[in-house]
């Protein structure tokens, strides 16, 4: 295997997985190692139930995401969210709309063709796509999540074209699936700003990872169930110390799949929600007892993709 090792070192990736877990010397722009993110927070009336129950807990919440996307919000909606997570400095991403899953085709929904789910089929979905993050940064969004490498470099192009603010956070999904140091250090040279990982990788596999690239990547702690169902609470310390810069996401077990969402799920994403806050609390507790000395930053801190505040009259 010496050969192919070689190859990879010569490239600049590490060639094993690293089993001694070095410490990242890398942070966010603030110095910071860690921030935490809240996903699923399905609508204006789910956050704004979440931004009360983190106050009740006392509790910094970098970013908060949502995955039914821009494309099944109203603007009022959107320009809400907005607002809301503008005045407290922290980060909003919603999933880029139309997806392989809410396309006419049946394979993204079939036992093997599950890895492309939430792909773009054609060139009209990349364009509707487009047409999404376009009309989510009008409304004063300034971060998305995109889970296809088409699109993924097309937002490269974007900013370059001014069709996407310079500023916009591009989250790569979990569900794009690339699992080691080659294929995520090429998601981070298509354009990722940040990436979220397979959720059943070790520290070890990790921490090759990090070697590899510089930007955030962003780790469940608790996975929901259909992607695996893990509870990785433990292991935050560790997964600070060696992965930094990195987003602890809090998913949750044992929840429906609310996607897409709308009114018929409220009650339920009011529920779903309010559990997450608690799941964070007791991964912050985590940190201070077994890792209190880690950096964590403030809100509206340099490079979270806080949304600009807009008029109803301005955005259209």
């Amino acid at each position: 295997m010496r050969e192919s090792r070689e190859l990879l070192e010569k490239l600049g990736y590490p060639s094993t997985d690293l089993r001694d877990l070095p410490t990242s010397t890398k942070t966010f722009p603030d110095g910071a190692q860690y921030r935490i993110e809240l996903p699923s927070v399905e609508g204006p009336v789910a956050l704004r139930e979440m931004l009360d129950e983190i106050d009740r807990y006392g509790l910094t919440i970098h970013r908060v995401s949502q995955g039914s996307g821009i494309m099944l919000q109203t603007d009022e909606e959107i320009l809400e969210m907005c607002r809301m997570t503008a005045e407290r400095g922290m980060e909003l991403s919603l999933f880029v709309g139309p997806r392989g899953t809410w396309d006419i085709s049946a394979q993204p929904l079939t036992d093997g063709g599950k890895s492309i789910a939430l792909r773009h089929e054609g060139a009209d979905q990349l364009v509707y796509a487009m047409e999404d993050l376009k009309r989510g940064a009008r409304l004063g969004l300034r971060g998305a999540l995109v889970a296809d490498e088409g699109l993924l470099i097309l937002t490269k192009e974007m900013k370059k074209q001014g069709q996407l603010p310079e500023d916009f956070v591009v989250k790569v999904s979990v569900q794009m699936g690339a699992a080691n140091p080659v294929s995520v250090r090429l998601m981070q040279d298509l354009g990722a700003g940040t990436y979220n990982v397979p959720t059943a990788l070790t520290l070890h596999k990790l921490a090759a990872i990090r070697q590899a690239i510089d930007i955030p990547i962003d780790l469940y702690v608790e996975v929901p169930d259909n992607l695996g169902g893990f509870l990785r609470y433990y292991e935050i310390p560790e997964i600070i110390r060696v992965l930094a810069p990195v987003y602890i996401k809090f998913g949750l077990r044992n929840h429906p799949d609310v996607y897409p969402s709308g009114r018929q799920w409220e009650s339920t994403n009011i529920s779903l929600v309010k559990e997450r806050v608690r799941r964070a609390a007791l991964g912050v507790q985590m940190i201070e007892r077994y890792y209190p000395e880690a950096k964590t930053s403030k809100l509206g801190a340099e490079g979270l993709g806080i949304p600009k505040i807009v008029s109803a009259t301005a955005s259209v």
